[in-house]
C-alpha cells in the first residue's frame, strides 16, 4: 500500500516566559491509504500539537520545528510549504476535526450557513445546490429534524449536535485524509457508535485515510488499524492496534488499558429528600417565519421525581434528550412550568433571599472547565469569587477557605496566582470543582464534568468527587454520555429520551436488567466500543 502521511523526527518547540518548551520530540510515524491511525495518549502529551503540524495551523515564531523534521503529503512536504499549497490542502485534502465544536463554529451564523460556505468556498456548486448538499451532509450525520436545525444559531444546539455539525463540514470534499482530533468526545454512545460506523463507511468508500486522535481506547481498540502511543511529546509504543492491546510492551500503554472505572458500591439510601420536581415543562422559543406566530420546543416533558440526600442521581440520555435543560431548570437557571423544591421550599420562590440562599446550596460544574472559567482571574480569584456574595469573611479567613478547598480538589496551593491557561484539563475540572466546593452547597449538579478528559484523569476526578461527597455529605445529579463513567459514580439511573424519564431504578438494576428497548440500545453501543 502507499503511503500517503510520513511524519519523520517530528521535533516541535514552543517560545515561552520559561524558556523552550518542547511539545514533540523526535516523533515518526506513516499513514497509508485507506488506513486508520490512531494516536492515543493523556492530556499534553503531544497529541494535537502534531495533528495541528500536519496543516501548519502552529503559530510561528512561537512554535518552531527542529532542522530534522519532516512532514510530506503524497510525497510532498509540507513543513515551511508556500501558502498557496497550504491553502490548497486544508479543507480540500485535508480536513480536521477540532475536539471543541464551540469554539470552531462562527456564534452570528447558522449553522447551516456556515457548511453551505463551506460548499461554495471549495467547489463549483450554485447556492441552491449547496443548499441540498449541506441538508443531505446534516441528515448523513444523524442530526434530527434538518430543516429546523439548518436555521439554528451553535448555542441553540447540543454539544454533540454542534460536533456532528463539524464532521459534516469536514466531509464536504471528501477529503483524502481526515484529521479528527476527539471527535467524538462530547457524543452519547449510540451517536458516538453511528459516527463512528459512517467515518469508517466513507473512510472505504473514499479511500480516505483517517488520523484518529483519541483518549478512549475502547474506540482505538476498535476503530483503528494501527496505533500510536505517546507520553510527554515522545511515541512510546506503535504497531497494529490488535497486537499493542493483546500484548502491550510498554508500562504507560499497560497503565492506559488498566484505566476502568469501578462500578459505585451500594450506598445506605436516605428517605429524605432534597430536590422533589413534580410535572415539571420547559419550553424554549424557536425562530417562526410568521411574525403573528410564536413557535416553541418542549424540552423537558410532564417529568416527576426526588432526589435522596447524599445519593447521586446517574442522568444519561442521548444528545438534545433534556438533560442539561433538566439540571438547569432545578438550578432555576431558565424558566419553568411546574413545580420544583429544594429542601421542601418551591425553587422559584420571588424571595431574594430565598433565591441568593438557592445559588448557594445549588452548584454546578459544567463540561468545559475552560469555556466556564474566567481567563482574566487567578485561581485563587476564581475559586473565592462567590464568598464575597454569601459569606461575611475576613481577607485571612477567606484565604484560609480557599488554600483548603484547593487542597481538598488535588491543586496546589502555591499553584492559586496562575492563570487557567496554564492548567492542563484534568487540574481546570479541579478548579472548576473548587469554586462550587467553596460555597459548602448541600447539592452539586455535574454536567458532563469528565467527558473531555482522558480516562486515567476521568478515574482521578470521580476518586475525588466520591471522597468530597463523603467528606462533604453532598447529593449530586451527574450528567453523562459515558455509561461506564455513571456507573461507577450513581446510586440510581434516570434515563431521558425526548424530554421525558423513560426508565429509572438503583444504578445495577438498569444495568444488569434494563427494561425500555432504548435503554437496551444505549447499553448495546456502549458495550459495542468497551475497552476491556
Amino acid at each position: 500500500m502507499s503511503k500517503i502521511l510520513e511524519v519523520n523526527n517530528l521535533s516541535i518547540n514552543f517560545s515561552t516566559r520559561d524558556g523552550l518548551f518542547n511539545a514533540v520530540d523526535d516523533i515518526s510515524f506513516d499513514i497509508e491509504k485507506n488506513q486508520t491511525l490512531a494516536l492515543v495518549g493523556e492530556s499534553g502529551s503531544g497529541k494535537s500539537v502534531t495533528a495541528m503540524s500536519i496543516l501548519q495551523l502552529l503559530q510561528k515564531p512561537q512554535a518552531s520545528y527542529s532542522k530534522e523534521s519532516s512532514i510530506k503529503f503524497n510525497g510532498d512536504e509540507i513543513i515551511d510549504a508556500k501558502y498557496e499549497k497550504l491553502l490548497s490542502l486544508r479543507g480540500n485534502i485535508i480536513s480536521m476535526i477540532f475536539q471543541e465544536p464551540m469554539t470552531s463554529l462562527n456564534p452570528y451564523h447558522r449553522v447551516g450557513n456556515q457548511i453551505t460556505e463551506s460548499i461554495l468556498l471549495h467547489s463549483n456548486s450554485s447556492k441552491k445546490e449547496a443548499l441540498d448538499e449541506a441538508k443531505k451532509l446534516m441528515a448523513l450525520v444523524e442530526i434530527d429534524d434538518v430543516e429546523r436545525r439548518f436555521y439554528a444559531y451553535p448555542h441553540e444546539l447540543s454539544g454533540g449536535q454542534r460536533q456532528r455539525v463539524m464532521i459534516a463540514m469536514a466531509l464536504v470534499n471528501k477529503p483524502e485524509l481526515l484529521i479528527a482530533d476527539e471527535p467524538t468526545t462530547a457524543l452519547d454512545v449510540t451517536i458516538q457508535a453511528q459516527i463512528l460506523d459512517l467515518m469508517s463507511k466513507l473512510k472505504n468508500e473514499l479511500g480516505m485515510s483517517i488520523l484518529f486522535i483519541t483518549h478512549d481506547l475502547g474506540l482505538v481498540q476498535e476503530f483503528s488499524d494501527n496505533v500510536c502511543v505517546m507520553k510527554n511529546g515522545k511515541i512510546v509504543e506503535k504497531g497494529n492496534t490488535i497486537e499493542v492491546f493483546d500484548n502491550p510492551s510498554h508500562e504507560y500503554t499497560k497503565k492506559l488499558l488498566d484505566a476502568e472505572p469501578q462500578p459505585k458500591e451500594d450506598n445506605p439510601v436516605s428517605d429524605d429528600p432534597i430536590i422533589e420536581i413534580n410535572d415539571l415543562n420547559v419550553y424554549y422559543s424557536i425562530p417562526s417565519t410568521n411574525f403573528f406566530k410564536k413557535n416553541s420546543f418542549h424540552a423537558v416533558k410532564n417529568t416527576s421525581f426526588s432526589i435522596y440526600k447524599n445519593t447521586t442521581i446517574g442522568l444519561v440520555g442521548e444528545s438534545g434528550s433534556g438533560k442539561s435543560t433538566l439540571g438547569k431548570a432545578i438550578a432555576n437557571l431558565i424558566a419553568f412550568e411546574g413545580n420544583i423544591k429544594f429542601n421542601g421550599k418551591d425553587i422559584d420562590s420571588n424571595s431574594q433571599k430565598e433565591n441568593k440562599e438557592l445559588k448557594k446550596n445549588v452548584q454546578i460544574v459544567f463540561q468545559d472547565p475552560y469555556g466556564s472559567l474566567s481567563p482574566r482571574m487567578t485561581v485563587g480569584e476564581i475559586v473565592g469569587e462567590g464568598l464575597g456574595v454569601h459569606f461575611k469573611l475576613s481577607k485571612k479567613e477567606r484565604d484560609e477557605k480557599i488554600d483548603k478547598v484547593l487542597s481538598d480538589v488535588g491543586i496546589e496551593i502555591a499553584a492559586k496566582n496562575k492563570y487557567p491557561h496554564e492548567f492542563s484539563g484534568g487540574q481546570r475540572q479541579r478548579i472548576a470543582i473548587a469554586r462550587s466546593l467553596i460555597m459548602n452547597p448541600a447539592f452539586m449538579i455535574l454536567d458532563e464534568p469528565t467527558s473531555a478528559l482522558d480516562r486515567s484523569i476521568q478515574i482521578q476526578v470521580i476518586d475525588l468527587l466520591k471522597e468530597i461527597q463523603n467528606e462533604y455529605r453532598l447529593t449530586y445529579l451527574f450528567i453523562s454520555h459515558d455509561l461506564k463513567v455513571i456507573r461507577s459514580m450513581s446510586d440510581f439511573i434516570f434515563v431521558m429520551k425526548n424530554g421525558e424519564i423513560v426508565e429509572s431504578g438503583p444504578s445495577y438494576q438498569v444495568f444488569e436488567n434494563p427494561e425500555q428497548d432504548y435503554t437496551k440500545k444505549l447499553l448495546s453501543a456502549a458495550l459495542k466500543y468497551a475497552s476491556e
